[in-house]
């Protein structure tokens, strides 16, 4: 029954034409040391977003120092030949800005938020952050021990632990996407503030690094106000070219990783293989298929497991598009006791995306993409975090502008196609991690691939597990 006087809609509204949308258009100039200028003004907007990028990340670190360029970027800010770590933030609070530095796999950025009429000296702060960190030992000290003690938390942590297992075992140990940006234990014990003054100095070339501001620029010459700030830097001797990533896979056949971790009451499932770069001539399509599959909450994959089997309360797959072949992942925690069912239920929907979607879904997932397109640029600092996007992953400058027409122009046959090329059903890995006594037998039994066990030398008492369905 329903109250006297209310209305029942018998059909679910349908979703309306997507409104009209142009990402606004931007200025490009150079300095002559090379330094790259990128300018979109933004009526109405006078808190600015500035960004210094240089697209040159911890793929570039040498293996033995892995985690030198996160931490690097983590300890510009720590203290400059002008300000120590305290008179810095001063000085920036004392502008209404705020300055971060970070790193990670393709590339180190300096951003700046700054209200409009204070640009020109919070550009010297960040000057300073640039060309004349100090890396104070103590401070890089202290962040290196961090990093220790998050690597350890990390261990603890089962997704976190289900992550380094799963890189682990789809990429090469050639390969630097094997571990974390931000490196492992045996090597961020190597660092110290010498490691981070030389990661800074084979990056410091302005003909690599680009200016990008965004906001009301009614009455600022951002040129001049960048060439008499960088204008006469020039690349430090030490500075280097980059050089190939190697994205090389482990191996190329379907095989089981089991993380054992006695008493755990939810397994953290991944399934996946490397996947593609960020540059690919079907990367509409991908992202189209890439929604379908386990990208949206009507996904696939999350209809399946949650919906349909009550497996987990979320299940989530997609591509982590970077200048080489990111990983490619299907991820689901789900209770011990269907471990083994949630795996052979995740692997059949991997499996079958190759073989077409429906109108349906390809209108849904058109429609999410087109729609939230606009919602991601509200702000100066969104619209400059695109940019630095397109620098560097060295995208034409009309990715963006044709990003919604292109979304729109894919079919059922370029997603069958996209499924083809980038989603390998028969070289995917499957790490498990959870309570092995409790589902590895079913596991044998089920004749997945093989299967290789191991167990961590020293098994947390209790962990954080997310409810399950019941």
């Amino acid at each position: 029954m329903t109250p006297e006087g209310t209305v029942v809609v018998a059909e679910r509204p349908v979703a309306a034409e997507p409104r009209p949308y142009a990402f606004p258009p931007f200025r490009r100039s150079r300095l002559a040391n090379g330094l790259s200028i990128l300018t979109v003004d933004l009526a109405g907007r006078p808190l600015l977003t500035a960004s210094l990028i240089v697209p040159s990340g911890a793929t570039e670190e040498p293996d033995d120092l892995a985690g030198a360029t996160v931490l690097m970027a983590r300890a510009l800010m720590e203290g400059t030949r002008d300000h120590d770590a305290v008179a810095f933030v001063e000085a920036t609070e004392r502008l209404g800005a705020s300055i971060h530095a970070e790193a990670g796999w393709d590339a180190t950025s300096i951003s700046l938020d700054v209200p409009a009429e204070r640009l020109a000296p919070a550009l010297d702060l960040v000057v300073e952050v640039a060309a004349r960190p100090t890396f104070p030992e103590g401070e890089v000290e202290r962040l290196r021990e961090e990093r220790l003690n998050d690597i350890l938390q990390a261990r603890a942590d089962p997704r976190r632990r289900a992550e380094e297992a799963f890189i682990g075992a789809i990429y090469a140990s050639s390969s630097p996407y094997h571990r974390s940006a931000a490196g492992t234990t045996e090597t961020v014990e190597r660092l110290d503030a010498e490691t981070s003054r030389a990661e800074l100095a084979r990056r410091f070339d302005p003909a690599r690094m680009t200016l990008i501001v965004g906001g009301d620029l009614a009455g600022l010459d951002v040129e001049r106000l960048a060439q008499e700030r960088f204008g006469d830097w020039a690349a430090d001797p030490a500075a280097v070219p980059p050089d190939p990533i190697d994205a090389s896979p482990a191996a190329s056949n379907r095989r089981i990783l089991v993380v054992h971790r006695p008493g755990s009451v939810q397994t953290e499932i991944r399934i996946g293989h490397p996947g593609s770069p960020r540059r690919i001539p079907d990367f509409h399509a991908l992202s189209v298929m890439s929604a379908i599959l386990g990208g949206l909450f009507n996904s696939r994959l999350n209809r399946r497991l949650r919906e349909e089997k009550g497996y987990t309360y979320g299940a989530h797959a997609g591509f982590d598009l970077r200048r080489a072949a990111g990983p490619f992942a299907a991820r689901a925690p789900v209770d011990t006791a269907v471990t083994v069912p949630a795996v052979r239920e995740m692997l059949e929907v991997i499996e079958g995306i190759g073989a077409g979607v429906t109108a349906a879904e390809l209108d849904e997932a058109r429609d999410y993409l087109v729609g939230v397109f606009p919602l991601r640029f509200e702000t100066a600092g969104a619209v400059v975090g695109a940019l630095s996007g397109l620098v560097i992953q060295d995208l034409p400058d009309d990715e963006l502008t044709r990003y919604r027409p292109a979304i729109q122009a894919v079919s059922a046959a370029d997603v069958a196609a996209a499924a083809a090329a980038h989603v390998h059903p028969d070289e995917l890995a499957i790490v498990l991690v959870g309570d092995a006594d409790a589902f590895l037998a079913d596991l044998e039994g089920a004749d997945i691939g093989p299967i290789e066990v191991e167990r961590d030398a020293s098994p947390p008492a209790a962990e954080v597990t997310d409810d399950q369905p019941g």
